[in-house]
C-alpha cells in the first residue's frame, strides 16, 4: 500500500517550505511540488493522503489541477489554498468535488485540524475501497445462475417467485441461495442485499 502523505502544489516555493515544515513538526510526511505539471506528471492513482493545492498558480490553475485529477480517477482529498480574492474560485472548487478550501494568510492550527479532516477522510475511504474490492472478488465466484438468482433477491423476490420466472424447482432456488450466502460471506438476507445494492451503485 502506498504511504499516505499531504501533498503540497504551490508555485511560491516559501509557502511549500512553511508548510513541509509545519507538517514535519507534528510528524505528518509531505512532499511538495512548485510545478503543477510536474505533480501531475508523477501523480499515482495509488497514492493516499490528501492535496494542498493552491487555487491561482501562472501556468495551470487549481481547478485546471483539480480536473485532470478527476478525469484520471483520483480520489486524494483536496483542500484548496487561496488568496483573499479567490473565494468564487474556491466555491466553483467546492462544486467540483474538493474536501474544503483554506484562506491564506492562514493560521498553522486551522491547516492542521482540515489536513488531519482529509487524512480521516482519505482513510475511510481506503477502507470501504478494500471492502468493496472484497465484495466485487466474492461476486465474481458467482454461478451466471447464482447471480441471476442473486440480482433478483436484492429486488425482493421470493423464492417461489424467482423459481416461475426461471423455470427452476423452489427447492432449486433454495439451494442456489445457499450457495449464494455461502459465497458472499453472510449469514442473512440483509447483508445480503445491501453488498449487493452496493455493488449495483458503483457499477
Amino acid at each position: 500500500m502506498s504511504e499516505v502523505l499531504v501533498y503540497i502544489v504551490d508555485d511560491e516555493e516559501a509557502v511549500c517550505d512553511s508548510v513541509v515544515l509545519l507538517l514535519k513538526s507534528v510528524r505528518l510526511p509531505s512532499r511538495a511540488f512548485n510545478d503543477p505539471s510536474k505533480f501531475l506528471a508523477e501523480w499515482q492513482s495509488s497514492w493516499r493522503g490528501c492535496l494542498l493545492l493552491d487555487v491561482r498558480m501562472p501556468r495551470m490553475s487549481g481547478l485546471d489541477v483539480q480536473r485532470l485529477l478527476k478525469e484520471r480517477g483520483s480520489r486524494l482529498p483536496v483542500i484548496f489554498m487561496t488568496g483573499h480574492g479567490d473565494v468564487p474560485m474556491a466555491v466553483e472548487a467546492m462544486r467540483a468535488g474538493a474536501f474544503d478550501f483554506l484562506q491564506k494568510p492562514f493560521h498553522d492550527e486551522d491547516l492542521l485540524t482540515r489536513v488531519r479532516r482529509a487524512l480521516d477522510n482519505d482513510e475511510k475511504q481506503a477502507v470501504s475501497n478494500q471492502q468493496r474490492s472484497e465484495i466485487e472478488a466474492r461476486y465474481a465466484t458467482l454461478t451466471p445462475r447464482e447471480r441471476e438468482i442473486a440480482q433478483r433477491l436484492v429486488d425482493g423476490h421470493a423464492n417461489k417467485v424467482i423459481a416461475l420466472e426461471l423455470g427452476l424447482s423452489e427447492r432449486t432456488v433454495e439451494l442456489h441461495r445457499a450457495h449464494i450466502m455461502q459465497k458472499m460471506d453472510v449469514r442473512a438476507l440483509g447483508p445480503l442485499v445491501q453488498m449487493l445494492l452496493n455493488l449495483r451503485s458503483s457499477a
